[in-house]
């Protein structure tokens, strides 16, 4: 039976009855609160213990759970969606490694040991997000790795600060000169992962990737790393004074252009993709604000509501022709109705609509910002960006869906694939009662009451139907417009954070490079270096040679003079 299988439907399988089997134990681990850390010595150098660690608590066991389900609805869909592809059997190999460097992220708590999972996660984002090789895909790769190389840095410097303390657990905080400097290096490399400003560009670029591998990246593995080192490490980070503040204003900042600028993309899928920036930016908002279980639980809810979003537009981008411009698409409603329903519980839920998983996540985040001491500017700056949301979930929705059809019409669309209707239908069924669920059951995350007046209780779904109406009001729907105006450049590239991110930096280190170079290796090293050693050895070994050369006849005539004068003393 498995050898009718495709690779990738093998690994669903396989991925799926993990996710389900863990389901239980996790439940057993919550109920009790229950952590289990073990750890064997490996070898001590001077006071400093070397040991590897293993640890089963609540958050890596439902993290690993909810990775896994995702990653088991992600391989399924991609049965159909890579069935053409004549290397699938590397596609899932690569997208397994992936799964596997997650969980090992996930099960460690030390930090040597921790890069083999931070690290393993860079290099195959790297070589999936290059996997139809052109020069574009090359370009979003190399951004996406020279990005989290940052990141990786800012851990091989924190492994350096904790040689201080003799010990790498990320369980055990410890107040020393250096402690804020490792809660520094520990923000800014969740900062990376997770595509805080001013490391945004490269979650964007990495829609280059196939679809299956965006909607595993974006919802529940890459970026949602950083999030999880910082909740790790969260007793230590918050040592440092500057930590909580830091981390909202940058946080805020990041929700708010990741709002506008999609409001002003026509890409499908760098649509969603600017949306998982906003949410990453509310999930770190949580943790600023001191809420490490609730960021947890939105980082939960948006990974199922998020990898629903990005199934239903790769079906929506395969059913087209592979068209994902959303200027050239429309009338989807007619052709594939299952696919815009599980799209449109995406979507609403991504939005915070009552009692679907985003909701309860969501609409309470931001009524702590309400309750907690924060300034005026930035809870307008949280509403604002909510709205925004609200904004270009319909304008996706009228574009795509519901709107008139705009591309040819000679498309093939049909909804008869069953590995596609699966995988949605499941995750669909989690974006719907997956809140709930969590909520009551799975997670253990019980807020401090506080009391809100009703207008303020109100201004959440307030803000997203006036975000809603406004966006059907003032939205452009002129779709022949091929290139923003010049008024819209700075918000459609990200504040132009995405050309300074790349076309700059890349300009000055090959300048750099080239003046090096010349000045360097072609110029002073060929004068004090090897070639000019040799130069210098050779003209004196030819001055040399030339004296001895001249002085030849001399040499002659002092040997016979001296003869001579040696036969007169002798005979005289």
């Amino acid at each position: 039976m498995f050898k009718a299988l495709k690779s990738s439907s093998i690994s669903s399988i396989f991925l799926l009855a993990y996710s389900f089997s863990l389901f239980p134990l996790t439940c057993y681990f919550m109920t009790k609160d229950i952590s289990i850390l073990y750890e064997w010595s490996l070898l001590e150098v001077s006071s400093c213990y070397m040991t590897a660690m293993f640890i089963l608590d609540p958050l890596s066991l439902s993290f690993s759970n909810v990775v896994c389900l995702i990653s088991g609805s992600v391989m399924a869909f991609s049965s159909s969606y890579m069935s053409a592809d004549p290397f699938l059997k590397r596609f899932t190999w690569l997208v397994m490694l992936f799964v596997l460097s997650m969980n090992f992220l996930v099960f460690i708590p030390s930090l040597p040991a921790l890069l083999l999972g931070w690290d393993g996660l860079g290099i195959v984002s790297f070589a999936l997000v290059i996997y139809y090789q052109n020069t574009k895909s090359l370009g979003a790769g190399m951004l996406t790795v020279l990005a989290n190389r940052v990141g990786d840095v800012m851990i091989l410097l924190s492994i350096a600060m904790l040689v201080l303390t003799g010990y790498w657990s990320v369980m055990i905080s410890w107040d020393f000169y250096l402690s804020s400097w490792l809660a520094l290096s520990i923000m800014i490399a969740g900062m990376t992962k997770s595509a805080q400003i001013p490391f945004s560009a490269w979650l964007p670029a990495a829609m280059a990737a196939p679809t299956p591998v965006s909607a595993l990246v974006h919802s529940s593995t890459l970026v949602t790393a950083g999030v999880f080192l910082l909740i790790r490490f969260y007793s230590s980070l918050i040592l440092w004074d500057f930590f909580k503040p830091s981390l909202l204003l940058i946080s805020v900042l990041t929700l708010l252009m990741a709002g506008i600028g999609a409001n002003y993309e026509n890409d499908l899928k760098k649509v969603i993709a600017l949306s998982t920036l906003s949410q990453l930016g509310v999930m770190m908002m949580a943790l600023a604000m001191g809420t490490t279980h609730l960021a947890l639980f939105h980082l939960y809810t948006h990974a199922l509501f998020k990898a629903l979003l990005f199934l239903c537009a790769g079906a929506i981008i395969h059913a087209s022709s592979n068209n994902q411009d959303v200027r050239y698409s429309g009338l989807m409603y007619k052709h594939l109705p299952f696919t815009v329903t599980c799209m449109n519980v995406a979507n609403l839920s991504l939005c915070g609509a009552p009692f679907l998983s985003g909701f309860y996540s969501k609409d309470l985040i931001l009524e702590l910002s309400l309750a907690a001491p924060t300034s005026g500017i930035i809870v307008f700056l949280i509403f604002l960006a909510t709205g925004m949301t609200s904004a270009y979930s319909l304008r996706l929705s009228f574009s795509t869906l519901w709107g008139p059809m705009q591309g040819n019409p000679l498309h093939a669309k049909a909804e008869n694939d069953p590995y596609i209707n699966f995988s949605t239908a499941v995750l669909s069924l989690f974006a719907i009662f997956g809140g709930a669920l969590l909520q009551s059951i799975f997670i253990p995350f019980n807020p401090a009451p506080f009391f809100l007046p009703k207008m303020h209780k109100g201004l959440t779904m307030f803000v997203i139907l006036l975000g809603l109406l406004l966006a059907a009001h003032i939205w452009d729907a002129d779709f022949n417009t091929k290139s923003p105006k010049k008024s819209k450049n700075f918000f459609n590239t990200m504040w132009m954070l995405a050309p300074l991110s790349s076309q700059p930096l890349t300009k000055f280190s090959m300048l750099l490079g080239t003046n090096m170079m010349k000045s360097i290796d072609q110029g002073w090293l060929e004068v004090a270096g090897g070639q000019g050693t040799v130069q210098l050895a050779s003209s004196i070994s030819k001055q040399g040679q030339s004296i001895q050369v001249s002085l030849f006849t001399f040499f002659v005539f002092l040997i016979l003079m001296g003869a001579l004068l040696f036969t007169s003393v002798l005979f005289f």
